[in-house]
């Protein structure tokens, strides 16, 4: 007899399920807001989103685009006016000719990331990742059936990936290598040389470059972040940039994002995200164009705070016994070795970059993200999206625990 009931088995996980890990970020962030709810005093540095309000024109624009009636269906790929608008930024400030057909707007960059890896691997090819970074990248190119080949560099060389190291991973199913600069989870800045270097290498070995550029106006001591695709010739018809308004605008919960790419690909990305998503939040899109379109002024001044905001960071973890870091050009993280305080703490049982967080967290109630989590174990990444006092009282927690 057919009762409706599903039997207990009857829900296997696909085998993709077996190897995807949750985000360490996220899962740092809730165990710092159940241990709030119960009335600590926690100081939660361990994700990555700036603390300053939406600016007020862009709150505006979306509450007019509300009472306008925009809150219907739009273009899969973004209302064109977004389109145009990011592709006019993209043109003003990297020099490049970009066309609106090249731009396909996405729910985050996240979700751009994902749209590139399902449109450009197959099963069983290789993506070339420099570690420590970002902890989605792996997770999001195995779901798409790739292999992320993950680098090691060293805070030596200020966690940049080495051209040698670079030519040494390259196999015959070598497809695509993925940069971030200014990066998540360091805050280092490729310089031109630098870049150039690598993509001399992806050129002669015709792979696929994702530049993800989600900070790239977030860059401090007066220097710039050069756009991958305009560091050669050629570059951009083999490159894809992916960008949003979540870092720059403080807009992370909008969920905005994008890919800029060579139309027939971008045509391919619109494509897949006309099935798997539809169109982003039409309502974040009137605000994202507001963004991208109204007084920059706002990115100015958050970017001057963050760099205040580093200078105290750098400037007290550099003094902590132990501690060392790179010199952090943008975003807004500091990612610390603490090898040294590591081998101090095996005698009390903390014998990994997890277990000193999860310390740190209980003794001191200091939430940071533990180094294994982007690929690069002894080490803990400390967002500096917080206020002053928040920052300070945190680095002394952070000392505290040190000298215990």
């Amino acid at each position: 007899m057919i009762t409706g009931m599903a039997t207990q088995n009857s829900l296997h996980l696909a085998r993709r399920m077996a190897s995807l890990e949750p985000s360490a970020t996220l899962a740092m962030a809730a165990k710092a807001s159940a241990l709030a709810a119960s009335g600590v005093h926690v100081i939660d540095l361990s994700v990555g989103e700036p603390d300053f309000p939406t600016p007020a024109h862009i709150c505006a624009a979306a509450e007019a685009a509300i009472r306008a009636g925009k809150t219907k269906y739009t273009p899969a790929a973004g209302i064109p006016d977004l389109r145009k608008a990011v592709a006019a930024d993209a043109s003003r400030r990297t020099g490049l000719a970009v066309t609106p057909a090249q731009v396909v707007v996405s729910n985050g960059a996240k979700h751009a990331l994902h749209n590139v890896f399902m449109a450009l691997l197959d099963e069983g090819d290789e993506v070339i990742v420099p570690a420590p970074y970002w902890v989605s990248y792996g997770e999001l190119i195995k779901l798409s059936g790739a292999k992320p080949v993950l680098l090691e560099t060293s805070i030596a060389d200020d966690f940049k990936l080495r051209p040698e190291a670079f030519r040494a991973a390259l196999t015959p199913k070598t497809r695509m290598l993925l940069l971030c600069s200014p990066s998540n989870p360091t805050g280092v800045v490729y310089t031109p040389d630098e870049l150039r270097a690598l993509a001399d290498i992806a050129i002669e070995a015709d792979l696929a470059v994702i530049a993800d550029e989600i900070y790239d106006q977030l860059v401090f001591d007066g220097r710039q972040s050069p756009s991958f695709p305009t560091l050669r010739p050629g570059l951009a018809d083999r490159t894809v940039v992916v960008a949003g308004v979540s870092k720059t605008y403080s807009m992370t919960g909008w969920r905005i994002g994008w890919t800029i790419s060579p139309e027939p690909l971008a045509k391919a990305i619109g494509n897949l995200q006309s099935q798997e998503t539809s169109n982003p939040c039409s309502v974040s899109q009137h605000a994202a164009l507001a963004a991208l379109t109204g007084p920059q002024d706002c990115v100015a001044d958050m970017c001057r705070a963050f760099q205040k905001r580093r200078d105290l960071v750098a400037k007290t973890l550099s003094a902590l016994p132990g501690v060392r870091l790179p010199e952090i050009g943008g975003a807004f993280y500091a990612f610390f070795d603490i090898q040294e305080p590591l081998a101090r703490a095996q005698s009390r049982g903390i014998a990994t970059s997890a277990a000193w967080c999860e310390a740190l967290l209980e003794q001191e109630h200091v939430a940071l993200v533990a180094g294994s989590a982007f690929g690069a174990e002894g080490h803990v990444r400390m967002s500096f999206a917080a206020a002053e006092e928040k920052l300070t009282d945190g680095l002394a927690r952070i000392a505290r625990f040190l000298a215990r």
